[in-house]
């Protein structure tokens, strides 16, 4: 399903619905940042998706971290709430979703990457060179959340 994300934009349609989302901030030994590129929007994110029934909010951010990239991870912390209603999320089937995520700190241990459905690519990036990708506002500021020593967990 296409979607199209309005970000402090007068503009954006009034959002009809909320749901809960997760997404996983994971970095390797290396320091590098886990980053799709999705194929709904072409942006690039840090993997993450709504909360299924009957799981967790840390099992939905390990599930959707799998499904997305094939990397197995492990939760390890909280970045951040993030509840933003000027950032609205318009879908194809005319569902306009209010933003309400959970940012989590996570540790990759197996699995290989791999693309998905919902990613066209999957790589690991080094924080110097995210400036040379479509990232979108919200996730940006996720990323430098997570990255900013002695930070508490953020929230909206």
């Amino acid at each position: 399903m296409a979607r199209v994300d309005y970000y402090n934009d007068p503009n954006a349609p009034k959002a009809n619905s909320i749901a809960v989302a997760v997404s996983a901030f994971i970095q390797d030994d290396e320091g590098r940042i886990l980053m799709i590129r999705r194929t709904d929007n072409d942006l690039y994110s840090i993997p993450g998706g709504p909360l299924e029934l009957g799981e967790t909010l840390a099992q939905a951010a390990v599930r959707e971290v799998r499904e997305e990239t094939g990397i197995e991870c492990e939760v390890t912390g909280v970045i951040g709430l993030y509840s933003n209603p000027n950032h609205v999320i318009a879908y194809d089937d005319g569902e306009v979703r209010q933003e309400f995520s959970i940012c989590f700190r996570a540790t990759p241990i197996g699995g290989a990457a791999r693309t998905s459905s919902e990613s066209r690519e999957v790589l690991w990036v080094a924080e110097s060179n995210l400036g040379n990708l479509n990232v979108y506002p919200s996730i940006m500021l996720r990323i430098e959340h997570a990255v900013t020593p002695g930070l508490a967990a953020y929230y909206s």
